[in-house]
């Protein structure tokens, strides 16, 4: 026999068998996610949490930008302004 004289795969049977294919499906799935989680985390830190033209602005030229973006309006451009000292 293949087996063993006892016709059981390794000892455990067919539960050994099951339980052999969760744990290697378990690993390939994690060796997975790790190494998408490695390429999404060096990907994102080499770019940073902001844009790339926002780095070395003062806070006028954001607010400038912000403004002229239409993400904030005219009273709010003049509030961050006056907060500024400018």
């Amino acid at each position: 026999m293949i087996f063993g004289c006892s016709g059981n795969i390794g000892g455990f049977g067919w539960i050994g068998m099951i339980l052999n294919l969760v744990i290697t499906f378990g690993a390939i799935i994690s060796l997975v996610f790790l190494v998408v989680w490695a390429v999404k985390r060096t990907s994102s830190s080499s770019t940073g949490s902001e844009p790339q033209n926002m780095r070395n602005q003062t806070a006028q030229e954001i607010a400038q930008s912000r403004y002229a973006q239409g993400e904030i309006n005219r009273e709010q451009y003049q509030q961050i302004l006056s907060d500024l000292g400018h």
